[in-house]
């Protein structure tokens, strides 16, 4: 047995915190300094933990390598295991030129093209965030706008700032559940915290592109739309995150927000020259005149709502039941943890969700959409095989980052640095946002700075009076409006655009943005702690 312990260093908390943040001041260096690829960077920190674990902590080296293993596991099934599958659907569609066929669609939603940013950046981009997101929705989405006409450091400018309101429940859910995991907090209710903060944003965001895509003159003439749209993804993101699945909210918010702006008479309306020529600087893509037939168009819609209709049947509680009875729970071996109270932590037990998680429902539509599509079974099996290859570094980052994490949870290490962190007391509730917001700059990833700070942000928590769940939800949600200036989504947009070698410039025009949007959150986390918010709490 291995009994976590918090003053391994000289009986002192602040000394032991000092060492217990060695491996992740490591990353954040690495990331953010040396410029190094993430996937060395997490293997390196993974490494620095580990010694940490074993000299510092005691922690006998059998059960670092076990926990260091387990941690690498959950992130192949079920994180990876979605993202795999997720991005497969998406191939699909682009080798069958089903995805051209959309993209000309959105096209000729409107002319207006500060709808067209609405549409294509806000509303398809979230419906792309939960499907695959790790970067795919940036260059997608810039790519789609610069073909509709928009120069390209506006057309990288407005998909990076749209990026923001779904990451928290993007790839299906996968940065709640990995916050759920690592904090050995509910599913349903981190969630549930999250499903009422991220909303807040998405009411602002619409309103903030506008303004991106044509000034003043932009905002004052399609502001209605743009609340219209921004409110019906918040009403749906909160419905669904709250009562019916986290895998679904984006899907729900983005066909919502869709919905919602197309219903406005305004956002229909031709748009006046002056505006169009203003905005559409750019080389408008010659293929946007093609006409589709009806039944294409179906069939490009098709993968989407066929992810719908599956992950909304696994909602049924009857069938939800049916397939939670091939989940199977077992004791991880060589691992026997007990935390300074002698009670058994979470992480020696794993709990394999076979069927019901969402990696295999997407797997399940993914079938369904090779058939719908007429992609032969070998094609669809390359497909997917391909989509392995052009993962393999995530998949290496997002393994070797859990990794890193759960030798941190388990070895005791971030139960002192939240010991320490909890003597900010209230302020901590102002901070929380914050460190999410740091960890997804430098990592690129939501699910990432949860793996690495929700452990910490709950003890903090536990130690300071405050609610586990708020704080942990404050991670992911403040981590969100980090995502728009992490050095890898700047260089995903650059390069989609063709403009490599400007990240610098992007990121002049969307910090403001970023920090403005991040004291929000701040504000909202610091107003849910105390009486002026609290009633918007589960």
């Amino acid at each position: 047995m291995y009994v976590q312990e918090l003053e391994p260093v000289a009986d002192s908390l602040g000394l032991s915190a000092l060492v217990a943040t060695l491996p992740l001041v490591l990353v954040l260096v690495l990331l953010g300094g040396v410029r190094m690829k993430a996937h060395l960077a997490g293997l390196l920190g993974l490494a620095a933990a580990a010694l940490v674990a074993r000299l510092v902590y005691g922690m006998p080296t059998g059960q670092t390598l076990s926990g260091a293993a387990q941690g690498a596991v959950f992130g192949l099934f079920p994180i990876l295991w979605i993202v795999v599958n997720a991005l497969w659907v998406y191939r699909m569609t682009v080798r069958t030129r089903h995805f051209d066929i959309l993209r000309r669609s959105f096209g000729r939603l409107s002319d207006d093209p500060r709808v067209q940013a609405l549409v294509v950046a806000f509303c398809f981009g979230a419906l792309l965030e939960a499907l695959a997101g790790f970067g795919a929705p940036v260059a997608i989405c810039s790519v789609m706008l610069v073909a509709l006409g928009f120069e390209p450091v506006r057309a990288a400018v407005v998909a990076l700032v749209a990026n923001t309101a779904p990451v928290a429940f993007g790839a299906m859910g996968t940065p709640v559940v990995t916050l759920a995991q690592v904090t050995d907090l509910p599913l349903d209710t981190v969630a549930s915290v999250v499903g009422r903060q991220t909303p807040l944003l998405a009411l602002v965001v619409p309103l903030v592109l506008v303004l991106l895509v044509d000034g003043r003159r932009g905002l004052r003439e399609t502001w209605v739309a743009a609340t219209a749209c921004g409110a019906a993804f918040a009403v749906a993101q909160f419905a669904a995150s709250n009562y019916v699945s986290a895998q679904l909210a984006d899907i729900a918010a983005a066909l919502a927000g869709a919905g919602a702006l197309l219903a406005v008479p305004q956002a229909r309306r031709p748009a006046a020259e002056p505006v169009r020529a203003a905005v559409l600087t750019g080389v408008r893509s010659e293929d946007l005149d093609e006409e589709d037939p009806h039944r294409e168009v179906l069939r490009a819609y098709a993968p989407y709502a066929l992810i719908v209709v599956i992950f909304s049947i696994a909602q049924i509680p009857a069938v939800k039941d049916w397939l939670a009875k091939a989940t199977r729970t077992f004791d991880w071996p060589f691992l026997n943890v007990v935390d300074p109270d002698g009670d058994p932590v979470g992480g020696n037990v794993f709990t394999w969700p076979v069927v019901s998680t969402g990696g295999t429902l997407v797997l399940l539509a993914g079938l369904c959409t090779a058939v719908v599509l007429g992609v032969h079974a070998r094609v669809a099996l390359r497909e997917w095989v391909a989509t392995v290859h052009e993962l393999r570094y995530a998949i290496l980052t997002v393994t070797s980052v859990l990794a890193l994490a759960y030798v941190m949870n388990l070895s005791g290490q971030a139960a002192t640095i939240g010991h320490f962190v909890a003597a900010a007391g209230a302020g901590l509730a102002f901070l929380s946002p914050v460190l999410g917001w740091f960890g997804v700059a430098v990592s690129g990833s939501d699910t990432s700075a949860n793996a690495l700070f929700g452990a910490l942000q709950v003890t903090a928590a536990r130690e300071s009076g405050l609610s586990p769940e708020l704080l942990a939800a404050a991670n992911s949600s403040g981590g969100v409006l980090g995502k728009m200036i992490s050095p890898q989504n700047l260089t995903i947009a650059c390069a989609a655009v063709g403009l490599a070698g400007r990240e610098g410039d992007l990121l002049r025009k969307v910090l403001p943005w970023s920090l403005g949007l991040l004291l929000v959150m701040c504000l909202i986390v610091v107003g849910q702690s105390s009486p002026v918010l609290e009633w918007m709490l589960p």
